[in-house]
């Protein structure tokens, strides 16, 4: 016979597997007498797992919605089919699943047996993705280290490969993940420069063994995921610019990603861009692609490139 909390994680199991069981069944299953089932459904209550029961010859006990998450126990066949599907979303920069998802995938992966393991690596491995877009790839191990890293507040050692695809060390302490639709970025103090730094997660290597523990700071701002959108659209360009576009702010959301610049509100009518880009010529071409009215409110040399590529355009057609 099972012990008494074996003998509870045994019943918790059974309940969430199946929508209602009688006493007898229970009792059936585990090995004891009804009474001794009563008494452990007693326990689950007490320990905050909402068991109903009903009485009666056709009742029975039925796990019920609490007010907060219990923990799932899952048998192997499904704890392969969360994590392979955690780990694909992850791969693939699935917009929207968030960085609560890569927790919940480092939560998984801590626990599962090697065996387990080996059929997650096998099915993510051999499985082909068929996108719309192309998104960059990331290794899902690489987003648990990195979350494990985050939530354990412990330094974290990699190699980082620039645009240039120029290598350097790095020890940071890392504060969090953010993800957009086509990537993912690591946003932590970098110790050897003093200062936040945003790494993009593709381009990261860790190179264990990672810590000490190190005590948080405050982050950069509250709002990260537009501060990660504004360094990689605006602060990583050479080229700066703030236009006033003629619609509002909301309709401008749908047309301008993460990766294109920051959308601010001015009123019902209108709303500010602030974007960058390698040329100011780009990002002329950039902005026109949007297909809405605008003008600039800043630099100057950006209302003079305009003036240029409008004089050439004029002289193609005429």
């Amino acid at each position: 016979m099972l012990d008494t909390s074996a003998r509870l994680l045994r019943l918790l199991s059974l309940l969430q597997a199946h929508r209602e069981w009688s006493g007898p069944e229970l009792a059936d299953r585990l090995g004891i007498t009804p009474r001794t089932v009563r008494r452990d459904v007693d326990r689950l209550r007490e320990l905050g797992y909402p068991v109903h029961a009903t009485p009666g010859v056709g009742g029975g006990y039925q796990l019920g919605q609490g007010a907060r998450m219990p923990p799932l126990l899952l048998d192997d066949e499904e704890a392969v089919a969360v994590a392979v599907g955690l780990r694909t979303a992850a791969g693939q920069g699935v917009e929207g699943i968030g960085e609560t998802s890569v927790r919940a995938l480092a939560k998984l992966e801590q626990v599962l047996p090697e065996r387990l393991r080996r059929r997650v690596g096998a099915l993510t491995s051999f499985t082909v993705p068929m996108l719309r877009e192309r998104r960059i790839q990331v290794d899902p191990s690489v987003l648990t280290e990195l979350a494990n890293a985050c939530r354990d507040a412990e330094l974290l050692r990699f190699e980082y490969r620039d645009h240039g695809g120029n290598v350097t060390r790095r020890t940071v302490e890392p504060h969090r993940l953010v993800c957009t639709e086509y990537r993912w970025y690591l946003v932590a103090w970098d110790q050897d420069r003093d200062g936040w730094r945003t790494f993009r997660v593709d381009r990261i290597t860790p190179t264990p063994p990672h810590g000490p523990r190190f005590t948080p700071r405050t982050p950069p701002a509250e709002d990260l995921a537009a501060y990660v959108s504004q360094g990689v659209s605006t602060r990583a360009y050479a080229e700066r610019a703030t236009l006033r576009l003629r619609i509002p702010a909301e309709e401008a959301a749908r047309l301008v990603g993460p990766m294109d610049g920051v959308v601010e509100p001015v009123d019902g009518a209108s709303c500010l861009l602030r974007t960058g880009a390698t040329t100011l010529e780009g990002m002329v071409v950039h902005v026109l692609f949007l297909g809405v009215d605008f003008e600039v409110v800043e630099p100057p040399e950006l209302v003079e490139r305009i003036r240029e590529l409008r004089d050439r355009l004029s002289r193609a057609v005429e």
